[in-house]
């Protein structure tokens, strides 16, 4: 099995989930390649280089099995820009907080190891947003797309902003608000749902629009279908706004379109077989912590 392993920081939190890692995959003897960045964070942090023989990645290709991230739901996000359209499942072990996409513990690293090499999980299919402006500059480039969501906010100011709104080219409102996000499923349990947004099942074909601190008392969530085409246009008392792809962010002028549909790919989850999309809600969210319960 050619395995890769992502992570962003190498901390007392990461060190032991990293090396328990590095020890079952070379026990079983992987293929392991370890990002470029992350291998140098464990050289300069860490002596284990002398111990494992592992090989570096700059980019991956089809050719990789799994990919392996380590931290929290940052890390994914992350680690999905490498992945990219290639499909290959990834999988997180959670090093971080509140782990809602890297699920693995560190103490379940051997066992839910033990059951991905058996073929014991499922694949979640999980769709993602791209986008385009009208801007000559790609600002972006080929990293278009995003897990969680899109969204516009309002830049070096404490006013709001408005956000025109189409829906398949049909206007639909004008929100007077901080900011506007656009969510996928897998993104509802993030920030759209610390705005006030519905939690949407991963398989869910639909996106969901939840404004940022509204001023139209009115204006609430909507939920549509993933087919649709999104078109924003921001103004504001500022001349520029920010764009933001889960956690890549960039700066637009005002009137730039942007234009939001489904990407033409998917990513996929590994998911041991005991898991669940509502067991994770149970979990995470502490749905059903009630006495009465």
């Amino acid at each position: 099995m050619k395995v890769a392993i992502y992570g962003q920081f190498y901390h007392k939190n990461s060190e032991s989930s990293t090396e328990a890692l590095l020890d079952f995959l070379l026990k079983k003897e992987c293929d392991v390649y370890v990002e470029d960045n992350f291998f140098n964070m464990i050289k300069h942090e860490d002596d284990i280089e002398k111990d494992y023989h592992f090989k570096t990645f700059k980019t991956l290709d089809s050719s990789f099995d799994a990919l392996i991230s380590i931290g929290g739901d940052g890390t994914i996000l992350r680690a999905v820009t490498y992945i990219k359209d290639l499909a290959i499942p990834i999988i997180g072990i959670n090093t971080g907080r509140l782990g809602f996409l890297a699920t693995i513990q560190t103490d379940e690293i051997e066992s839910a190891l033990t059951e991905i090499l058996e073929g014991s999980y499922k694949i979640s299919e999980r769709s993602l947003l791209s986008i385009e402006t009208s801007s000559k500059n790609k600002v972006f480039g080929e990293l278009n797309f995003a897990l969680n969501e899109i969204a516009v906010s309002r830049k070096n100011t404490t006013s709001m902003i408005t956000v025109e709104t189409r829906l398949n080219d049909e206007y639909l409102t004008s929100y007077w608000a901080d900011g506007l996000i656009v969510s996928t499923p897998t993104g509802s349990t993030g920030y759209s749902l610390s705005c006030g947004g519905p939690v949407i099942t991963p398989s869910a074909n639909n996106f969901v629009l939840t404004p940022i601190a509204p001023h139209n008392l009115n204006a609430r969530p909507l939920v549509i279908p993933d087919s649709t085409e999104i078109k924003l246009k921001v103004n504001g008392r500022e001349e520029s706004y920010l764009v933001s792809l889960d956690s890549r962010i960039a700066t637009l002028k005002n009137n730039t379109t942007v234009t939001i549909k489904k990407a033409p790919f998917t990513i996929k989850m590994i998911e041991l077989e005991k898991e669940s999309f509502l067991d994770t809600l149970r979990k995470k969210l502490l749905w059903g912590e009630d006495r009465r319960n």
